[in-house]
């Protein structure tokens, strides 16, 4: 029986060999700490947390993530299991104790009859006699193995800072404020959604983006670029009074439907997923700490009630355009012995990296038994983060991702009966997706 090789020791990669080992297989877990040091990791220990020791919310009824615990819970993780057992206090957040769930996860992968642990680097694509692989190598990717993902996707860059621009819920827009129209009516003629600004409020919004408190770079980060084109907003406000005018917050080719005319300055939105329940503001790749951006991009008008999916942030990162180069397994299309998993698929989040990991060493074990890959439904958390990485985000503006419920597909007008508020919808969501997950793992071919 030949292995399965799993190449990175984090989260995704300890989970995937978890449920690789579990299913009765074996597999062989690549790490290349101790050999290889990074700049944030402490330990040597697998699963190492180098930023939070918080899962984030453990509300499996109306919390995304939450719900994502429990569905993992559910399917056997390792990841969640180890957290349970070192849970530290800490209100409605899942936290850990790191070092004891570091070492928890070190333990149990290495005690494993069918798990083999070899630290060392894999410095480019594995040998073909990998026949599956999976690689979960996260943001933190060596340059070597980096260089030749590059020439095996033909992609320009992994690793740069990625401003990341907010995305927020549609249902949160105010449209007495707020319209459908593209610029100059091209397209469908209705493709973003258009928030108006006068003289006034466009002053006003350049001076706080120009005074707003931004994030400091860690000492590690400061030489890499900028990704191309996603300067932040600020950074373009602090260029001149009229620069976002004549940039992403132009209104030319637009008319206010509520006053007619044309406004000052026009914020765009443009829809972040197939489903359409979630905008992003288009050009405001941010740096500016989380408080601020919910205290200024409030004064936008039609978006004083924006509920954010995510907030705006800049990091060093790297991440594969999963949309565009992986399969609906997770497979890499030009070569299909190649799963990714993690965060290097572009999900964000411990949770949700782990989660990649379960799934990509689920499908791997199928494969490997010649038995069909039955992915979990987009009902579920674990779908609905799956379906976004390979093709519900549109690569041309593909960006990380934590689940969230704008990523799920709407309740059918039965489950919305009788239901009033966020909370019951999100009950709602809660529900079907425990139910989707349990008739899939009952019915896929994961330990067939």
């Amino acid at each position: 029986m030949n292995p399965i090789h799993v190449v990175g020791g984090g989260l995704a990669g300890s989970e995937a060999a978890w449920q690789i080992a579990q299913a009765g297989h074996p597999v062989v877990l690549h790490e290349m700490r101790p050999d290889r040091k990074t700049d944030v990791h402490v330990t040597d220990d697998l699963a190492e947390l180098v930023c939070s020791n918080s899962f984030r919310s453990d509300d499996v009824e109306h919390n995304a993530v939450g719900l994502l615990h429990e569905e993992m819970r559910r399917s056997n993780s390792l990841i969640m299991s180890a957290g349970d057992d070192h849970r530290v206090p800490a209100g409605g957040a899942m936290a850990v104790d790191r070092i004891a769930f570091s070492q928890s996860v070190t333990e149990r992968l290495s005690k494993h009859h069918m798990v083999t642990v070899i630290r060392e680097e894999i410095s480019g694509i594995p040998p073909k006699e990998w026949t599956t692989v999976i690689l979960a190598t996260g943001p933190l990717t060596s340059p070597a193995l980096s260089s030749s993902i590059l020439e095996l996707t033909g992609e320009n860059s992994l690793a740069f800072f990625d401003a990341i621009a907010p995305v927020l819920y549609k249902e949160s827009i105010d449209f007495s404020q707020a319209w459908f129209q593209s610029r100059y009516d091209k397209g469908d003629g209705a493709d973003y959604i258009n928030c108006p600004m006068d003289e006034e409020q466009y002053t006003d919004f350049i001076d706080a983006l120009c005074t707003g408190e931004t994030m400091p770079f860690h000492d590690w980060e400061k030489d890499t670029p900028y990704f191309e084109g996603c300067l932040p907003i600020e950074v373009m406000a602090s260029r001149g009074t009229d620069t976002l005018r004549y940039g992403p917050m132009k209104p030319v080719g637009l008319t206010n439907p509520h006053v007619g005319g044309r406004a000052h300055a026009v914020v765009q939105l443009r829809q972040d997923n197939a489903l359409g329940t979630l905008y992003n503001i288009v050009g405001f790749q941010t740096k500016l700490k989380h408080a601020e951006q919910t205290r200024i991009f409030r004064t936008i008008p039609g978006l004083e009630g924006a509920t954010f999916a995510r907030l705006g942030g800049i990091h060093r990162n790297t991440f594969i355009n999963s949309p565009r180069l992986l399969d609906d397994t997770l497979r890499l299309k030009v070569e299909p012995r190649l799963r990714f998993a993690g965060q290097i698929t572009g999900v964000e989040g411990y949770v949700e990296s782990a989660a990649c990991g379960l799934l990509a060493g689920r499908f791997a074990v199928a494969e490997q038994r010649g038995l069909p890959i039955i992915p979990p439904p987009q009902t579920s958390a674990l779908g609905a983060l799956l379906k976004h990485i390979v093709g519900g985000a549109a690569s041309e503006s593909f960006q990380p991702m934590n689940v969230n419920f704008g990523l799920f597909p709407p309740l059918d007008e039965k489950l919305k009966s009788g239901r009033r508020g966020r909370r019951d919808r999100r009950a709602a969501y809660a529900r079907r997706a425990l139910n989707a997950v349990d008739q899939w793992l009952n019915t896929e071919s994961f330990h067939q």
